[in-house]
């Protein structure tokens, strides 16, 4: 009689017990669920009335996802790429993020593509949203001034689903890309004129504002048939010391630099012009990025510490560093160019506080009312040590011309 009373109780509390585990684990996939993180629509971001409910975005863009359970996110992906994620935009029903600059389309899996993945430490869940391919961008050519048969690189942003390529007006036939879409590297074929940079994609056309293969256009001085050097230092044109010249082309060159040593007077230490026209006088009111100062170089050997700057007509207020050893984050690497490479300064990098501080307020600020001045490229070891190398650069084509 005691067991089957036993059994009854023992079966009883079983069944309770299974019964209330049961509900806990119910009640707890429920709140999980619930808890999970839910997507309803994507928003522009921008000020009232911009900031419309959106079908469609592209890399770059700054959207607001709308939902509920968005607080606490630890990864937002767009086509299986992460954004960076800010938890400072981010409340329970919206979050503010930046799709990222460079989605490879091209090699996007078919099941992530047009799809926003949102994870949370509550859960996970994955939106379908049309992600657009834009339009190609140009950011810079390798060398605007290459010789025929020379490698030369497109970088810029989504050049893929190429379907048409020129440079100077000469189409290019044989190229090959990276896979996220950031270079086209060819090489260059026979020229016969200047013009702009053409690429067209699917997506869109994108030509440079400037012109390539091109030594006349805003020329202020190429050591050959505009010829402005004042002093500084002396020029050269052979093809052994700095294969792939064009021409005439100066040379920069020192030793290893003792802390802070700025004495650009030195031989070999600076490039200094007569007055030249920086900007055309009626140009003086564009904005301060439209212009670009641009020359070549090329750097046999590795460079390390030495800095190259640029100021106008002697003043020291504004200035723009050249440093391409130097790398984000305080990190340094030893830089050679393996050839002659173009280099673009934005006259909004013409800072004070010798070049780290603001950029001046407009162009006349910068160049004067009248847009003319010296061009002095100089060099100086800014660190408060030696510096790690020498220098010996060779300089070509220095000129200012519409970037944008």
């Amino acid at each position: 009689m005691n067991n089957i009373i036993f059994n009854r109780i023992y079966n009883n509390s079983l069944f309770i017990f299974l019964a209330a585990f049961a509900f806990t684990q119910s009640a707890c996939k429920k709140d999980a669920t619930e808890r999970a993180p839910v997507i309803t629509s994507v928003r522009n971001y921008a000020a009232s009335p911009a900031d419309t409910l959106v079908n469609s975005i592209t890399t770059g863009q700054w959207v607001v996802l709308i939902g509920h359970n968005l607080k606490d996110a630890v990864q937002i992906s767009f086509n299986g790429i992460p954004a960076t994620i800010n938890s400072v935009m981010f409340s329970d029903t919206s979050a503010t993020v930046q799709i990222p600059d460079v989605i490879p389309f091209p090699s996007v899996p078919a099941e992530e593509l047009n799809t926003i993945r949102y994870v949370t430490r509550q859960g996970v869940t994955t939106f379908t949203f049309n992600i657009a391919a834009p339009p190609p961008t140009i950011t810079s050519i390798s060398n605007e001034n290459a010789n025929q048969g020379d490698s030369v690189y497109i970088y810029g942003l989504n050049l893929f689903f190429i379907e048409e390529i020129t440079f100077a007006g000469t189409p290019v036939t044989k190229y090959s890309t990276a896979g996220d879409g950031t270079a086209i590297r060819f090489v260059l074929p026979a020229l016969t004129r200047s013009g702009p940079v053409v690429v067209t994609t699917k997506s869109g056309t994108v030509s440079t504002a400037f012109n390539v293969n091109d030594v006349t256009s805003g020329m202020l001085c190429n050591f050959d048939d505009i010829n402005t050097l004042n002093w500084g230092t002396g020029t050269d044109n052979s093809s052994v010391n700095f294969p792939g010249n064009k021409g005439t082309y100066a040379v920069l060159s020192n030793g290893i630099l003792p802390a802070g040593d700025g004495n650009w007077w030195d031989w070999q230490r600076s490039i200094n012009t007569n007055d030249v026209q920086w900007v055309p006088a009626d140009s003086l009111s564009l904005p301060m990025d439209a212009y670009g100062l641009k020359f070549e170089i090329s750097v046999a050997d590795t460079w390390t510490g030495t800095s190259i700057y640029v100021i106008k007509g002697y003043a020291f207020d504004y200035l723009a560093r050249y440093e391409p050893w130097q790398g984000t984050n305080g990190t340094i690497s030893p830089y050679t160019t393996k050839g002659w490479r173009t280099v673009t300064i934005p006259l909004n990098m013409f800072r004070t506080n010798e070049g780290k501080g603001t950029a001046a307020a407009n162009l006349s600020a910068l160049l004067g009312s009248s847009g003319m001045g010296s061009v002095n490229i100089q060099t100086k070891n800014f660190s408060s040590s030696p510096s790690a190398s020498g220098l010996k650069a060779a300089i070509d084509n220095i000129r200012v011309v519409k970037i944008r």
